[in-house]
């Protein structure tokens, strides 16, 4: 993962006082306000730029007096006493709370698809990762596609087959992005009232939804990390034990940023006696389970799907009951078993009265009901393209695990690709992903087997989340402007709390679940943006 960006010696000397390393692509942002670090993070998602690039042509100001000064100030501010009582707290007491007093924000550039799951597994981290939504991938920065090849690769016989269809499948997305733009500009024409900024980047976004498909899993993207201490141990501890090189050679990578930035909370993650031993008790359970899995008769592997599926595996046949108690708890001087037993005997209306008061008069989205609505939860087994999987898989306030990707669950041809005239390509992007799997599978590297495979594949993984975070995810990814993909997931979840679960009072109170949409998913929300860029423009 090297930086591809190219520096004057005059810029180089400005990012040297606010990143801890120039010329690669793993850093940490410094000397800066957190404001600005957060915003060049929330800039990633729409920018094909790196953090640098983006500091030096957006952000930074010559003369404004701000860089040198934080960086002088360290013995002033106490840092010395402060990291003389962190290290005592931390070394002697063991105290790890203290290190959830201290954040960092670093840059992971030139990440593939595969790490960047790796990298948002955790639930207390906040991630911003580079859209293949909004940022087309038909350049060739440095003069190469932006795909990682493997290390474990390197010097085989894989290695160029790899290479070949990992710039097959970026070729395609690229020939097909112009005449895909010229059929939806012919069915989806240009309404008078937009501007032609607002008409072509919803174009260019519905593009870039539907070809996204080609896109190989070991596509690069960018993401901004910002978490505590702590977390960044979590995350450091399942990095160096993970198979996969990628990742372990981002946890260096990391692990020596951050040790520039707060070293003191660092100094745990590869003692022998705490973080190494953590990391092997983890790659121990990880290899001990999966070696109980091969030795079970499981059933025959499924055949290919005929689409994407949602099914409810789990729930709770009287969770609307339960959220009722649970909402009148904090209200009622009883035990929570009396409580319950008192719902139970109330009629059905009176229930019902109570769980609209619990719920209230609902302004958007964002107004949820309490803790309440957390007593019931719901597992689904989701069916979805690797695309879609990525999305959802970025919700932490949930359980989600996933299987390996791999082609044997199928794909689709999106009908504008085929109306467009690409379907045939569109089929051999995918077949020749589903081969370099299986011979990479089927020569020992089925670790990486992955990397191969186009996101238009599908994915099973399962989402298990109580019925607040079931508000929150499906009313948020069945907006207008969201995929298509996820936007089918989230309504048949809504349809199974309803109609398998029989919770209809949850389900109804989940006002703002989107139905289909047809057209230009980002027209609306790019209207309100250039709305918005008016108004402040004055």
């Amino acid at each position: 993962m090297q930086s591809g960006d190219a520096f004057t010696a005059e810029e180089r000397a400005v990012l040297s006082r606010h990143v801890t390393d120039v010329d690669g692509s793993v850093f940490a942002l410094i000397n800066m306000p957190d404001v600005v670090k957060g915003a060049l993070f929330a800039r990633y998602s729409r920018s094909p730029k790196s953090i640098k690039r983006l500091f030096l042509d957006e952000f930074y100001r010559p003369g404004d007096g701000a860089s040198s000064a934080a960086a002088d100030a360290g013995d002033a501010l106490g840092l010395g006493r402060a990291e003389e009582l962190y290290e005592r707290m931390l070394i002697e007491y063991g105290d790890d709370s203290v290190a959830q007093l201290v954040g960092a924000h670093i840059a992971v550039e030139g990440a593939s698809n595969i790490l960047t799951k790796v990298l948002e597994w955790g639930r207390l981290m906040n991630y911003l990762e580079q859209s293949t939504r909004y940022v087309p991938y038909n350049d060739r920065p440095g003069g190469r596609w932006r795909y990682h090849v493997p290390s474990e690769l390197h010097g085989t016989a894989h290695e160029r087959p790899f290479v070949e269809t990992m710039d097959g499948c970026f070729e395609a997305y690229n020939d097909l992005f112009e005449p895909l733009q010229a059929h939806l500009r012919d069915r989806f024409p240009k309404d008078e009232a937009d501007t032609k900024a607002v008409y072509r980047q919803s174009i260019r976004a519905k593009a870039c939804d539907i070809l996204r498909g080609l896109l190989p899993a070991a596509t690069t993207s960018n993401v901004g990390l910002f978490g505590t201490a702590q977390a960044f141990e979590a995350l450091l501890l399942r990095l160096q034990s993970h198979p996969l090189a990628e990742a372990r050679a981002a946890g260096e990578r990391i692990l020596a940023e951050l040790r520039k930035v707060i070293p003191i909370f660092m100094r745990r993650v590869d003692v022998p006696e705490r973080g190494t031993a953590w990391s092997r008790y983890l790659a121990g359970t990880r290899d001990a389970l999966a070696a109980q899995a091969a030795a079970l008769p499981l059933p025959a592997a499924a055949a290919p799907a005929a689409g994407p599926s949602v099914s409810l595996t789990e729930f709770d046949p009287e969770g609307e009951l339960n959220v009722i108690a649970a909402a009148l708890y904090p209200h009622v001087a009883a035990p929570d078993a009396a409580i319950t037993g008192m719902v139970r005997m109330l009629a059905p209306e009176r229930r019902a009265e109570i769980l609209r008061a619990c719920i209230g008069e609902r302004g958007n989205r964002r107004h949820k009901p309490g803790r309440a609505f957390e007593r019931t939860a719901y597992r689904f087994d989701v069916v979805a393209d690797y695309g879609a999987f990525r999305d959802l898989q970025r919700h932490r306030m949930l359980t989600l695990d996933w299987q390996p990707l791999s082609p044997g669950l199928g794909y689709d041809v999106p009908e504008e690709v085929a109306a467009c005239g690409g379907a045939a390509r569109w089929d051999e992007v995918m077949e020749r992903g589903a081969s370099l799997y299986r011979a990479l599978a089927g020569g020992g590297l089925r670790e990486i087997a992955p990397y191969a495979v186009p996101m238009a594949h599908r994915i099973r993984f399962y989402m298990h989340m109580n019925a607040r975070e079931a508000m929150h995810l499906i009313e948020l990814r069945t907006t207008p402007q969201g995929h298509a993909a996820y936007r089918w997931v989230g309504r048949e979840m809504h349809r199974l709390i309803a109609d398998e679960a029989g919770h209809h009072a949850i389900a109804a109170a989940m006002t703002f679940v989107g139905g289909e949409q047809e057209g230009l998913e980002r027209l609306a929300a790019e209207r309100a943006q250039e709305t918005r860029r008016r108004a402040l423009s004055g």
